[in-house]
């Protein structure tokens, strides 16, 4: 019997840990793991048309399954071309394992073409990296990165493997199973009721990662009830329980200024699995911290806002669902398409929300819809919406995905539209069409810049030729539609809906511009 290669050693330590799906774009120094592919049939690879589709999906992957997806990337630029979706990745703390091919041991010296500091850009996911420094060594760094991966919380990993090392002998390894890193602590539950208790409605308490699920959302609805004190969410959650079931929260918003009036009266914030809020950028004359002035900042952590519910002495949750607005009718608007999709949501959906300015009504509409995740723009790094919603159809086959879309961001990640013809994925994509960079022209106006004149105006305007998404989306093998009205987007959402497969929608927003 013939020794294992590195890229054998590589696959099978990745299926030991359960790591059983690939997004790979390869490139030459990857082909033995290509290769090795076909002795490892419980892998399945799912090839993307560009590396940012590849690391996005995986991030979707991961948010829904809670388990990692490892990609396949070519080189430095490979990895370069990923790290967009791996910064939301990152931000949304989801667990992914990056396999980087590289230039053989001996050919690094002669600095090819393609020769690059790998290293420099993996840890610039503030992850961790694993070169092995022989091929015996391949197997301890995938049980390495797998394990940091799937830590509390997850993170990227990423392991560099030589192209000599790909395709050479390699130990197999003792089998191991991979150290996870502990979860971060918070405050005793006692001390948290007493201080909850205590500040009443001066707490608030901060929601983000796995706080984000029905159970804690329910936690925290039923410790609001019972000491007085307020709840939001992270601006934007990794994965949030959504509709009816759950508690309809607010999230804190995007806009500094409102922001701030969401937290005004705080002296205590608790926590929860968030981060401490800032502002998403710099203005003229504004705070970028958000926590109020004087204000104490603790931390509990996800997995104890049951217990601390209960503590409490905490009534049971009764759910008081919002009412859904009935269907609306007339010319595609700003608020009007939202009511069309709350309406018809399915349930158990899975919604990838990259829908931008074209969504500022969204949050409220579907808060009566059935019940689904949605999951959002954790780092802000647009074009993640179509390959996020490509890993969540990954990782759960059995539920309705939904990609509602801004059109700008779709064109960063398009060809991920490919990948859900290939492997026929039952997502929907709704393409929220205003022919703009609204939210630029909205951020031109906050920062105060003045930008009047036709060369600026340019830069923020996608129309001059209007983009054809319907032509675009069937040229990657995509049954698509056009819709200008409510009555039109209702009738094609819910034919997309009952048909197995992807779809687009291409969905005419018209006078929304800030």
């Amino acid at each position: 019997m013939s020794p294992s290669t590195g890229a054998q050693v590589a696959i099978a330590r990745l299926l030991a840990a359960g790591v059983d799906v690939c997004f790979a774009n390869p490139g030459t120094s990857e082909m033995h793991f290509v290769a090795a592919l076909d002795s490892a049939p419980q892998m399945r690879p799912v090839l993307c048309l560009f590396e940012g589709v590849a690391t996005g999906a995986a991030d979707g992957y991961a948010r829904i399954a809670g388990r990692p997806a490892a990609t396949l990337l070519h080189l430095g630029p490979g990895l370069a071309n990923g790290l967009a979706n791996l910064h939301n990745a990152r931000r949304a703390f989801s667990p992914v394992v990056n396999i980087v091919g590289d230039h053989a041991t001996h050919h690094k010296r002669l600095d090819a073409p393609l020769e690059s500091d790998i290293e420099a850009l993996a840890g610039w996911t503030h992850g961790s990296v694993h070169r092995p420094a022989t091929p015996d060594d391949v197997a301890a760094a995938v049980d390495s990165a797998v394990g940091s991966a799937t830590g509390e919380p997850g993170e990227v990993a990423t392991v560099i493997l030589p192209a000599d090392f790909s395709w050479g002998p390699a130990s197999p390894g003792a089998p191991v199973s991979p150290q996870r890193r502990p979860a971060p602590g918070g405050m005793q539950i006692e001390a948290a009721a007493e201080l909850l208790r205590e500040r009443g409605a001066h707490a608030l308490l901060l929601l983000g990662g796995a706080a984000n699920s029905a159970e804690g959302l329910i936690a925290a609805a039923r410790i609001a009830a019972v000491t007085g004190a307020r709840a939001l969410i992270e601006t934007f959650p990794a994965r949030l329980a959504r509709g009816r079931g759950v508690p309809h929260l607010d999230r804190l918003a995007y806009l500094g200024e409102q922001a701030v009036e969401q937290l005004a009266g705080t002296t205590d914030l608790v926590l929860v699995g968030a981060r401490s809020p800032v502002t998403f950028f710099a203005y003229p004359g504004k705070p970028g911290d958000l926590v109020p002035s004087g204000a104490t900042v603790h931390t509990v952590a996800p997995s104890d806002l049951e217990k601390l519910a209960d503590h409490l002495g905490a009534a049971p949750y009764i759910d008081n669902p919002a009412e859904l607005a009935a269907l609306p009718r007339g010319p595609l608007n700003a608020q009007n398409w939202a009511q069309v999709i709350a309406a018809l949501l399915p349930e158990n959906a899975i919604v990838s929300d990259e829908a931008n300015t074209s969504g500022l009504f969204l949050p409220t509409a579907t808060a009566g819809s059935a019940a689904h995740d949605l999951l959002t723009l954790t780092g802000g790094a647009i074009g993640q919406g179509l390959p996020v919603a490509v890993g969540a159809a990954v990782a759960a086959p059995h539920r309705p995905v939904i990609a509602l879309q801004a059109d700008g961001s779709a064109l960063y990640t398009i060809s991920a539209l490919w990948t859900m013809a290939r492997e026929q994925l039952d997502v929907t994509v709704v393409i929220l069409n205003n022919h703009a960079y609204a939210i630029l022209q909205m951020e031109l106006q906050r920062v105060g810049a003045a930008a009047a004149g036709e060369q600026s105006r340019s830069l923020l305007d996608l129309s001059r030729p209007d983009i054809d998404f319907v032509s675009i989306a069937q040229g990657f093998g995509v049954p698509a539609t056009r819709a200008t009205t409510a009555e039109d987007l209702a009738e094609q959402f819910r034919a997309a809906l009952g048909e197995p497969g992807p779809h687009l929608i291409d969905a005419a927003i018209a006078g929304w511009s800030v």
